[in-house]
């Protein structure tokens, strides 16, 4: 069944250019995370079977977007987390702009939901410099899990997360906010994940720290399912 997100307050963002983007390499498909259709209030029994990160693709030609089925359970966890904060965070905001530095990234944020297939929506494919929050998770800087997906390229060219696999531990990124804070979070690792072995619980389960996940697709790009094979997955916490 679908989840549909909170009814934002605050005045949707209106997207602009993106800047430059310097030594942008890797081209890959869009972001697809593979969801369950019931979500569990944070808590998934899917096990985990995260491995040391895998090399970096070689550069592809741009594919078509599409999206594929559920392969096996997955959850993210809800906006209200069920454990007891620990360390900085923020009151519920929504995100209004993802600024990276490192990699030229200057975007503004849309509303992603659970699909009718159970499955993540990914942000439209006609904007390449928009990046989609899961607003049925932590915001920015709240308690818990935040969630941002982004394309890594379209059929027309290189996207918003076309260089995220270029960031390393203690570079950092901005979250700007519509309460007007701004959230700074410190990455911690960059790994990437066969979508098969996926670590559900690693990625998305709940926390009792402000963390954010920014996930895109990676691997080789398999023309039968008109797939990826893996997922880019960054951890970071808020400083």
């Amino acid at each position: 069944m679908a989840v549909p997100p909170p009814s934002p307050t605050d005045d949707k963002p209106v997207p602009t250019p993106q800047g430059p983007r310097g030594g942008v390499m890797v081209l890959c498909a869009t972001a697809l995370l593979i969801l369950a259709t019931s979500l569990a209030g944070g808590h998934d029994t899917s096990s985990d079977n995260s491995g040391p990160p895998q090399s970096h693709p070689a550069p592809q030609a741009p594919r078509t977007p599409q999206a594929a089925p559920p392969v096996s359970p997955r959850a993210i966890p809800s906006a209200s987390p069920s454990v007891l904060p620990v360390g900085k965070h923020l009151p519920r905001s929504r995100p209004v702009r993802l600024l990276i530095p490192k990699i030229w990234v200057d975007a503004p944020f849309t509303a992603l939901e659970i699909g009718p297939t159970g499955q993540l929506e990914p942000p439209p494919a006609a904007d390449t410099n928009l990046v989609g929050w899961y607003t049925g998770g932590a915001s920015p800087g709240e308690t818990g899990t935040s969630v941002i997906a982004g394309h890594v390229d379209t059929v027309v060219s290189a996207a918003v997360f076309a260089g995220l696999g270029e960031l390393k531990k203690d570079d950092t990124f901005r979250v700007v906010r519509a309460d007007r804070r701004t959230a700074t979070f410190v990455v911690d690792s960059v790994e990437q994940f066969d979508k098969d072995h996926f670590p559900s619980r690693r990625v998305y389960d709940d926390t009792p720290r402000a963390q954010v996940r920014l996930i895109t697709c990676a691997g080789d790009y398999d023309r039968t399912v008109k797939d990826y094979t893996a997922n880019l997955v960054v951890f970071a916490h808020l400083v």
